[in-house]
């Protein structure tokens, strides 16, 4: 394939870059593809699975916590009860709430 980019325009060029990178993307995910479901197949002929093989852990995801908590002076402003204390709940707590006071 012998191609003269001489004769093409500066806008030509840029749209035939930019096929091209799409087209090496596409390309590279295809064979990344292909590849993981020969390993997946050969791994399952073994009797294993490939998370099993390459001591990988299964992602999952979680569903958005649940707000337990809302601030008195805005309730909008919410909490699950995960993670660091907002500073309206410890403020809260400072002024002798207790944290069934501010439940939903």
């Amino acid at each position: 394939m012998d191609i003269n980019l001489n004769t093409f325009t500066l806008k030509d060029l840029r749209d035939l870059q930019s096929q091209v990178a799409k087209a090496l993307s596409s390309f590279e995910d295809r064979k990344k593809k292909a590849a993981l479901v020969e390993i997946e197949e050969l791994a399952r002929a073994k009797g294993f699975t490939l998370a099993e093989l390459t001591g990988g852990t299964v992602v999952r995801k979680r569903a958005p916590a649940t707000a337990k908590y809302a601030n008195p002076a805005d309730k909008s402003d919410t909490w699950s009860g995960r993670g660091r204390k907002p500073r309206w709940f410890e403020a809260a707590l400072k002024a002798g709430k207790r944290p069934e006071d501010l439940t939903i």
